[in-house]
């Protein structure tokens, strides 16, 4: 793994492209308690809004910009989600120094491989780049290298770790976040959506430069750096064993029928949604298929009296909808009300399935929590939450350092995890009950 080297704070003060705020005069040294001054309002990108790449002429001119700049790239993406079908990206920002702020409307182009070869093996900085690097990968973009300031924040112990909270904490500015869930599928973008995207990277090196100082300070910086190449090369999720059974308020049902119901109407609704590009949710809301799964309506006007199934578009669909219900009346895969499952079963209940698993568990969690505590990471960061409770339900049948360690690698621990809580859980898995009294 490439380590990430560290960078010099810059000289730059970035109230310099700020909104201006009245100055104050610094709190006397004498007073044990200082009032921290106000956030500066960051509304402007510092170099104006950039235009909107929308042709071949102009990807190539921000390819030949960035490819020209220094230094890592920050990267962001918008999605619809809510409004729109899937996760894809509908705008990429991205700033370098020397090539300044660019806008990319990726719907014009099959990819976007011309800003991937621009880019090299620089280090890209995303905010939460699991959820960005899915709909980037989708346009051929993928880090060499990779910084996520969201991470850093929480292995640094930030007590908030949005972008917003961190640019706050670290550098003393303020981000407009009001259209973070916007429909980004809009066309032509508004001025101010796309001031607000721009500014997304605007600050993003200034932040992880401040984040690197936070954690070589308190020798963190490798565990960040671990988690980065995490992230980087996790591989794309596996797709979903009966994703319909996601569906919101499933937990009411327990007759098969009506679980089929509820499966068909689900897969109607993707296919009409799928077709149509739009958030699923918006053609008829979750809560909605589970009562019409309830009540099986036989006609057109008993199911538009269902509550969900209202509006030209439910009754132009109507036929869809009832030809789904009649089907699932009729046939006989009736679905499980359980699927099988790998998973450990429910804490709540291992002191009655396994009291000496319920007693690893107790012992484990309460030695972990310590450990990330006096390091000043969240708990879940430092290991999480599945893994000490697939360890603590099938721990190795030989205990020891090497076979806890192993286990715990397969589970997707990564080293520095492993070498901070291999050696306790160890413990705690050999003898918990006399543990937990100490």
């Amino acid at each position: 793994m490439t380590r990430i080297e560290h960078a010099p704070k810059p000289t730059s003060n970035p109230a310099e492209h700020a909104s201006a705020a009245p100055e104050t005069d610094p709190a006397p040294t004498a007073e044990p308690q200082q009032e921290q001054p106000e956030p500066i309002l960051l509304d402007t990108p510092r170099d104006g809004v950039p235009e909107v790449i929308t042709t071949v002429p102009g990807l190539q001119r921000a390819a030949r910009a960035i490819a020209a700049g220094n230094g890592p790239v920050a990267v962001d993406a918008e999605r619809a989600s809510g409004f729109r079908y899937g996760q894809r990206a509908f705008l990429i920002q991205l700033r370098r120094a020397g090539a300044g702020s660019w806008l990319i409307d990726p719907v014009p182009f099959t990819n976007l491989d011309e800003i991937q070869e621009a880019i090299g093996e620089e280090i890209w900085i995303l905010h939460a780049a699991s959820q960005d690097l899915p709909c980037l990968r989708e346009l051929g973009m993928s880090p060499a290298r990779l910084f996520d300031t969201e991470l850093a924040a929480r292995i640094a112990g930030l007590p908030r770790v949005g972008l917003g909270p961190a640019v706050e904490s670290l550098l003393g500015l303020r981000l407009a976040k009001e259209h973070s869930a916007a429909d980004w599928s809009t066309r032509p973008l508004p001025e101010p959506w796309l001031r607000y995207a721009a500014l997304d990277v605007e600050v993003l090196d200034e932040l992880r430069i401040e984040l690197i100082n936070l954690l070589e300070a308190d020798g963190k910086l490798e565990y960040a750096e671990q988690e980065f190449e995490a992230v980087r090369t996790a591989p794309p999720a596996l797709p979903r064993v009966d994703p319909w059974r996601r569906t919101s308020g499933l937990h009411q049902i327990r007759d098969r029928r009506t679980l089929a119901a509820v499966r068909a109407l689900w897969e109607t609704r993707e296919s009409l949604a799928q077709t149509r590009d739009v958030a699923p949710g918006r053609l008829i809301p979750d809560s909605s298929l589970v009562v019409a799964a309830k009540a099986m309506p036989k006609s057109v006007p008993a199911l538009l009296k269902t509550p969900g199934f209202h509006g030209r578009s439910a009754a132009k669909d109507a036929p869809k909808w009832l030809r789904a219900l009649q089907d699932a009346a009729a046939t006989e895969d009736l679905p499980p009300n359980q699927v099988p499952s790998n998973s450990p079963p429910p804490p709540k209940v291992w002191a009655d399935k396994d009291p000496v698993a319920a007693a690893r568990l107790a012992t484990a969690r309460a030695r972990v929590a310590r450990v990330a505590e006096s390091l000043n990471i969240p708990t879940e960061n430092l290991l999480t939450p599945d893994t000490l409770r697939r360890l603590c339900w099938s721990p190795p049948e030989e205990i020891d350092l090497d076979t806890v360690s192993e286990t715990l690698r397969s589970l997707g621990a990564r080293r520095w995890q492993v070498e901070l809580v291999g050696p306790l859980l160890t413990v705690a898995l050999l003898d918990p009950e006399e543990l937990a009294e100490r």
